[in-house]
């Protein structure tokens, strides 16, 4: 059921992938990607985070910004920094961080097949990102970055990726200074592209790990392409989008926490009574929650350890049951009048990967409480979005991260031939 398309990627000259690998554009801010990108001409986030060539007060969502990184792209294709594949190739991506490995390959997903629910979501996406990334990917022409995608599992799939892998030399394989392994195969044999593209037909759903917006744009682009072009066959690049697709038993989801920038108008007695009216509360506890269900908090330098009392919230419901919501539901609304966490500006979110010292330092700064959270399951992930429900916001935090440009993918070619 899965149509997936292989595609002549534009891929790093050899010599520069380390250089021309970045991080994706939403984990870091435009003065971050300032910052990272001095001293190298080659960075991705020229393309990615155009407005880092831009003045510092240059509206981040203007049409020079996008302009500005079609002629970036454009300009280190001239230059042969990025070099296109002479026959359409899947791509094996590898990612290691520490002893984990995950192991997903790298297609054009159909975007007929998203907007049908066959590439199943589970989160809301905002109309401000959302047209961010169609302008994006509509003035470009190209997809820059990948969706990160799960399915069920299987054996079969997994032995094949594994059999193609060791019989192969990687195209890169390179440590980024974050310290995550990054291999990748090109895997342009017909003969393996066409064993690739039978086994991920009987994938009956595909289920968007990270990259809602991304997804939603494409759709979007799709649309407003055929619009332009009549008569057009259904078979065009830009109706496929890049994604990578990882086995759920391979995927590795960290805590997403919350912090909060104050009690509410409440004196600390009185947060804390309100507190115990839901939760057991345990003083002095490890910063980590340990289990689902679980909460720790820190208030004036102490952490505290927060169960939900019986009868808090449905053990039986996709969407109260998780761990975010029962937060929300019982503390975040309530007590500190958190309403909107996606509107609210009294709160913030911080990954897990940046650890508790974060929430530490956050509320020695300007935050005065924060709460860790234990990681929503991929089991979790796929049983709502079967539902068709969605999860709250910043329920989710995959690491390790795709890096944008190792493989980048145009949507403006003739329609490409079936094979």
């Amino acid at each position: 059921m899965s149509d997936i398309r292989p595609f002549r990627g534009y891929r790093p000259h050899p010599d520069l992938v380390e250089q021309v690998a970045s991080p994706p554009y939403d984990v870091l801010n435009s003065q971050e990607a300032r910052e990272m990108a001095k001293g190298n001409p080659h960075t991705f986030l020229h393309v990615v985070k155009p407005e880092i060539d831009l003045s510092p007060d240059i509206e981040i969502h203007s049409d020079e910004v996008y302009q500005t990184g079609r002629s970036n792209l454009t300009g280190m294709i001239d230059k042969q920094v990025l070099i296109r594949d002479s026959d359409p190739c899947f791509y094996v991506y590898e990612l290691t961080m520490g002893d984990h490995v995950q192991r997903g390959l790298m297609a054009g997903v159909s975007a007929k097949e998203y907007e049908q629910g066959l590439i199943k979501k589970h989160e809301f996406t905002r109309p401000d990102k959302e047209n961010d990334r169609a302008h994006h990917i509509d003035f470009l022409g190209y997809n820059t970055g990948p969706v990160m995608l799960t399915y069920h599992h299987k054996p079969s799939i997994d032995d094949l990726i594994e059999t193609i892998c060791q019989g192969n030399e990687p195209t890169y394989q390179f440590t980024a200074d974050d310290g995550i392994g990054h291999t990748l195969w090109a895997v342009c044999q017909e003969e393996h592209v066409e064993q690739l593209r039978s086994a991920f037909h009987d994938i009956e759903a595909l289920y968007i790990a990270d990259g809602h917006h991304r997804s939603a744009a494409s759709s979007r682009v799709k649309n407003l392409r055929r619009e332009r072009l009549p008569g057009s066959s259904g078979n065009e690049e830009f109706n496929h989008f890049l994604a990578v697709m990882f086995p759920d038993d391979q995927l590795q989801i960290l805590g997403y926490y919350r912090v909060v920038k104050d009690l509410n108008g409440l004196k600390v007695s009185e947060f804390m009574d309100r507190i115990k009216g839901s939760f057991e509360v345990q003083e002095n506890a490890e910063p980590l929650p340990g289990a689902l269900h679980h909460f720790t908090m820190f208030l004036d330098g102490v952490w505290y350890g927060l169960t939900p009392k019986a009868g808090t919230f449905p053990h039986d419901h996709p969407v109260k049951g998780l761990d975010a919501a029962i937060l929300q539901d019982n503390l975040l609304a309530p007590i500190l009048g958190v309403q909107d966490p996606r509107t609210d500006p009294r709160i913030d979110f911080v990954g897990g990967i940046r650890g508790t010292g974060e929430l530490e330092r956050r509320c020695a700064d300007d935050m005065r409480v924060a709460f860790a959270l234990y990681p929503t399951s991929v089991e979790q992930l796929i049983a709502i979005a079967d539902t068709g429900e969605v999860m709250p916001p910043k329920s989710t935090w995959f690491e390790p991260k795709l890096r944008s440009g190792l493989v980048v993918r145009t949507i403006q070619e003739e329609p490409t031939k079936e094979t």
